[in-house]
């Protein structure tokens, strides 16, 4: 019996060892990558199915075509707006060079007064103020209620802050309570604009807005026909009919104190050699300091 068994797994291992010769002999070559020449190229995609035929989602076209209207209607709007800004720049232009022609005549004629009355030996009393410019000069620490409540309508809550005033019989009492928290007089005009220039904020919203631009200025006083920085000077300088728009359009300026300091007597009359009260034309040199 352990005779056969050893033939028999003699025999087995001899057919496996002619099998694995087999299939070593016999596998299966790998394919080899086809190069396609140029026509057969252009044949299979000349079978494939055009770009114009593929469908486009509906939703994916609607999205396509809003786009191109939403920017056609963007570069439209831009040429409008460059259109209607050359325009602007137009008309402010030729209002600028008539304020100017204005403030020249106004000028000459006042020299032309002065002469005449020179000559018939006469006395030129100028006209009175129109318009006066505030500085509040002192703080809240011993202040009476009245003249903390005219303070408050005057749009003056802190020191150094300064408004444009028109000069009426009310606003002059009002200020004559105050004069000794306060210094005030006429600006000239080059004061008036280098205060708007330079330290001019606009009210929008509440919001203290430097201004930057004449459109912040349109947006605010466009309807009483005040579209640019200039129409703002002119129309305080002259006390135009919307000076009150004007000026409550403006915040209260906010100003550093003067180059070179204050006087020594500070809260005394300026014609003792203070600072508070009425500086008539002077005022322009105080605003030259603080700005």
């Amino acid at each position: 019996m352990s005779s056969m068994r050893g033939r028999c797994l003699a025999s087995n291992l001899r057919c496996s060892a002619l099998l694995l010769s087999l299939c070593s002999t016999h596998r299966t070559p790998k394919p080899k990558p086809q190069i396609l020449n140029p026509t057969s190229a252009n044949l299979m995609c000349s079978q494939l199915t055009p770009p114009q035929q593929i469908a486009v989602p509906e939703t994916l076209l609607k999205k396509r075509r809003t786009n191109e209207a939403t920017r056609e209607a963007k570069l439209a709007a831009a040429v409008e707006a460059r259109k209607a800004l050359k325009a602007k720049r137009k008309v402010i232009f030729k209002r600028a060079d008539e304020y100017v022609k204005e403030y020249n005549a106004k000028e000459r004629e006042e020299i032309r007064l002065k002469r005449e009355a020179r000559k018939s030996g006469d006395y030129y009393v100028p006209a009175q103020a129109k318009v006066f410019f505030v500085v509040r000069l002192k703080g809240i620490s011993k202040l009476a209620p009245k003249p903390k409540k005219i303070l408050q309508l005057l749009r003056l809550l802190q020191i150094n802050n300064g408004v444009f005033v028109r000069v009426t019989k009310a606003t002059e009492q009002m200020l004559r309570l105050v004069s000794p928290y306060i210094a005030y007089g006429e600006p000239n005009l080059k004061a008036i604009r280098e205060l708007v220039y330079k330290r001019g904020y606009a009210k929008v919203n509440g919001q203290r807005i430097p201004i930057t631009d004449n459109a912040i200025i349109e947006q605010q006083l466009g309807k009483y026909g005040i579209i640019c920085i200039e129409d703002l000077v002119h129309e305080i300088a002259t006390v135009g009919p919307n000076f009150k728009q004007a000026t409550q359009a403006l915040w209260p300026f906010k100003l550093s104190n003067p180059t070179g300091g204050f006087r020594d007597r500070k809260f005394t009359p300026y014609i003792q050699g203070g600072d508070t009260g009425d500086r008539e034309q002077h005022i322009s040199q105080l605003i030259h300091q603080l700005v």
